[in-house]
């Protein structure tokens, strides 16, 4: 990732390269051998390519790398690692140019009304601008399956380690009908996300996968999980899925708050390869 800042402080240029394998042409090759997915794989460079910035010169290169391992699909598919990297350079961006991360995203999705009451409200929720001592916050934003979602999350450090303390998300779904499974499903999405970031991985040895159960291969316990708000929105103009837009946001948001707070920059997951948890 690159970008050219222009004077105001805000992107004029941003390039994106992202190789990954396609999970669509993985997918078909197992479960239908005879078949061939038609047209290039857009979930590859999801998450990155169609974010709601106005930033004049654009661009989002997908470069399919072929691996022998198979892949499949996760919850939110190419929006969860295309979100990662795509918030995480926002937040770099903000960083640089002594921007606020919230009102750099304000500009630049000035002319995209949902977007913006999307991230107002996350900032209102979380009372983003006030600090409780040794705590900081971190945003991000994604749209996907057609859902608005802002979030936010507080972290502190004890003992050299990071504690999530507390999670904030705004999410846009057009309309909800059924207001209390759209919770549900943002608070999962983001606890699906915050797991990932902080300790999941498969690894290999020997050609077979190391993890073979949820001892191995951990995901966020409940002891470790932070208290998390969520508020739905109905400003968009069409109703939208509420089952995975709320992991896309999680881990960048993480990322961004651990380094408002060490100054350490996150770009690989899983997280506690550079960092502690508590």
């Amino acid at each position: 990732f690159r970008a050219r800042i222009g004077d105001d402080g805000l992107p004029q240029a941003v390039d994106m390269k992202i190789a990954t394998p396609s999970v669509i042409a993985s997918v078909f090759s197992r479960a239908f051998p005879s078949m061939s997915p038609a047209g290039p794989d857009r979930t590859m460079i999801e998450g990155a390519f169609d974010q709601p910035y106005d930033i004049p010169d654009y661009r989002v290169i997908g470069h399919k790398a072929e691996l022998t391992m198979p892949v499949g699909f996760w919850r939110s598919v190419g929006n969860s690692y295309g979100a990662f990297f795509h918030e995480g350079f926002m937040d770099e961006i903000a960083a640089v140019t002594g921007t606020d991360p919230v009102e750099m995203r304000l500009k630049l999705m000035a002319n995209h009304p949902v977007a913006v009451k999307a991230v107002e409200k996350v900032a209102e929720m979380s009372n983003w601008g006030t600090l409780a001592p040794g705590r900081a916050k971190g945003i991000a934003f994604t749209i996907s399956f057609g859902a608005w979602v802002a979030e936010v999350v507080e972290v502190s450090e004890e003992d050299g380690a990071i504690r999530i303390e507390n999670a904030w998300c705004a999410a846009d779904v057009g309309r909800a009908l059924d207001p209390r499974n759209v919770e549900a499903q943002m608070m999962g999405g983001m606890a699906f996300g915050l797991s990932a970031a902080i300790g999941e991985e498969i690894t290999f040895a020997d050609g077979m996968i190391e993890q073979t159960n949820y001892d191995s291969y951990t995901p966020l316990r409940m002891a470790a999980c932070p208290n998390i708000e969520v508020a739905i929105l109905e400003n968009a103009p069409h109703m939208s899925g509420a089952g995975e837009p709320g992991t896309p946001p999680a881990a960048p948001a993480l990322a961004n708050a651990i380094f408002a707070l060490t100054g350490t920059r996150l770009r690989e997951m899983p997280f506690n390869k550079t960092v502690d948890f508590v």
